[in-house]
């Protein structure tokens, strides 16, 4: 039921931002915190997923239900989730999704024990076809960039249909169009776009144009 509820999500907007805070970030309080003003910034223009990556941190966790008071509309989500220990995090949180960067089918059999729904990272026909096997419904393809939007494609007819794709890594705003007219479920864009100042308000441009699109 996750895996439904998330696809639906994103068919509504294709679109996820992934984050990695900085220690200024994890901080006691929201004060001075750069990130989460952007991210307040992209919430009120529309944005509607966001990843933040996990860390090892106290701070992590505390960064995270700041994002959740603030924006509470944001389906909020983790990022770089390779180990048990980031379950833990995630399922105190009660977050509606995580992404790992890689095919690790203990991890997501883990997260399933847990309640919580661990998107795989695949790169290869193998991975793909493990997934499917293994009852991924949504599965992330990364890095995207090194493989080029028309590599998914051409996965289905050795492999049958596939699952729902969200590409990912190396990927700009300009990109968004070019992979979802080649397949793509969904976009996921990185720590990129909040670290330029151009590819911040091309993004937020973007989510106002989308928004108020019919």
């Amino acid at each position: 039921m996750r895996q439904e509820l998330f696809v639906a999500s994103l068919q509504h907007q294709p679109l996820l931002l992934v984050v990695r805070p900085e220690p200024d970030d994890l901080g006691p309080s929201a004060s001075g915190s750069v990130l989460l003003d952007q991210v307040q910034q992209l919430h009120a223009a529309g944005l509607r997923h966001l990843e933040v990556a996990w860390q090892d941190q106290a701070g992590w966790v505390e960064f995270m239900q700041r994002v959740q008071d603030h924006c509470p509309e944001l389906n909020l989500g983790a990022a770089s989730v390779t180990s048990s220990l980031a379950l833990n995090d995630l399922s105190r949180l009660n977050l509606g999704y995580a992404m790992a960067p890689c095919w690790c089918p203990e991890l997501v059999e883990q997260a399933r024990a847990l309640g919580v729904l661990l998107v795989p990272g695949v790169f290869s026909p193998t991975e793909v076809h493990q997934a499917v096997r293994f009852g991924c419904r949504v599965v992330k393809l990364f890095p995207a960039a090194n493989l080029g939007p028309g590599y998914w494609g051409r996965l289905h007819a050795p492999l049958g249909p596939l699952p729902f794709v969200i590409a990912a890594g190396g990927l700009e705003v300009s990109d968004i169009p070019v992979w979802l007219e080649a397949g793509h479920g969904a976009v996921a864009l990185g720590r990129r776009v909040v670290g330029s100042p151009p590819a911040f308000q091309a993004l937020l441009d973007w989510l106002r144009q989308s928004t108020t699109q019919p």
